[in-house]
């Protein structure tokens, strides 16, 4: 169990929270927040060659150093909080900081994202703790497959973790595949398929070229387009409004199906002009864009005793460094230095 102090937050003014746009108009209300850069899969994509220099413990900010800086950003507007990794789970005590989260004034959406392999053992206590979305990474329904892309012979896992999260009823259950052309593109089918007998949101993610590549982007880009003509191969997609939980994905749903089909287009029809995302890293950085290089650091000033009126500026700042949209396509030769484990997804 862990145990986290309420911080004493000095009151932010409305001019603060109307502060918290950025320069493109673009009010900022979405903070994902990286618990750990540790993993237990070695996904190709995310960790390529198997590079990785996990960050010393002491470099990690501590679960009491997160909730203030949460606390900070809520004062500010941010309404939505999504808990990631590395894998979060791998993190002791992660799932009673989660549900710690729910005390913090103004938070009206927590969610997790994990890739499933320690979800089951944490899905009553996160579910009774008021953590209602998930969503789990798992680009592949083949266990030969799953081990080639991950590392790991854990496929069993993360799908008892997904049939068990029905089960208890978390909705929705969002299952992420990123779609890599020549290893899962044959896959996309039987993924959508899954929409007509169980009410999950299965969210195709676009290849993007973040960190150390060994192949050119291009090797693995399909893009979105081409994913859900393959898929209204098997049956016609219909279109239906968005949410606030659905984020950048484009949703659609089989006739009758009680799930839905889900396309997330950052690279062939990049959603930047709606992004309302700011994130935390857990070596202490926030990154106003994920498919961006720009950083502020908030853990040194938050460790050297900045107030909470200082740590507002910080965030404030970042949101101003925000830039329009991405550079990034299927065939730039620039990348993101930092690996996608490093940065929280």
């Amino acid at each position: 169990m862990i145990s986290i102090v309420e911080p004493k937050v000095e009151k932010q003014s409305r001019s603060d929270e109307a502060r918290f746009i950025d320069p493109y108009g673009r009010k900022i209300s979405y903070l994902r927040v990286s618990v750990t850069d540790r993993c237990n899969l070695r996904c190709f994509y995310c960790r390529p060659h198997g590079v990785f220099e996990a960050l010393p413990h002491k470099d990690i900010l501590t679960y009491e150093e997160m909730y203030r800086l949460i606390k900070v950003g809520a004062d500010l507007g941010i309404k939505k909080i999504r808990i990631t990794g590395g894998e979060p789970l791998v993190r002791r005590g992660v799932v009673e900081f989660i549900t710690e989260l729910t005390k913090i004034k103004g938070l009206e959406d927590i969610s997790l994202t994990t890739n499933g392999i320690y979800l089951s053992q944490h899905l009553e206590k996160l579910y009774s703790g008021g953590i209602k979305r998930i969503n789990i990474s798992m680009d592949t329904l083949k266990k030969d497959r799953f081990r080639k892309i991950t590392g790991a012979d854990r496929f069993k896992e993360v799908w008892e973790s997904i049939q068990l999260a029905e089960k208890i009823n978390f909705q929705p259950i969002k299952i992420n595949m990123v779609v890599i052309k020549g290893i899962n593109d044959d896959e996309v089918k039987a993924m959508a398929l899954l929409t007509r007998s169980h009410p999950y949101h299965i969210r195709f993610i676009e290849y993007m070229p973040v960190g150390i590549q060994k192949q050119k982007p291009g090797d693995y880009f399909i893009s979105s387009l081409e994913i859900q003509q393959q898929i209204e191969q098997i049956g016609r997609l219909i279109p239906i409004s968005s949410n606030t939980f659905d984020g950048p994905a484009k949703m659609y749903q089989f006739e009758n199906a009680p799930g839905r089909v889900g396309f997330i287009s950052a690279m062939s029809n990049h959603f930047c002009g709606t992004c309302n995302r700011l994130r935390l890293t857990a070596g202490g950085y926030l990154k106003p864009c994920l498919l961006s290089n720009i950083k502020q650091d908030i853990k040194g000033p938050l460790r050297s005793g900045f107030s909470d009126n200082e740590l507002a500026d910080l965030f404030i700042k970042a949101i101003n460094s925000k830039p329009m949209e991405h550079q990034l396509d299927s065939t730039a030769k620039s990348f993101i230095s930092d690996q996608m484990s490093n940065i929280g997804g």
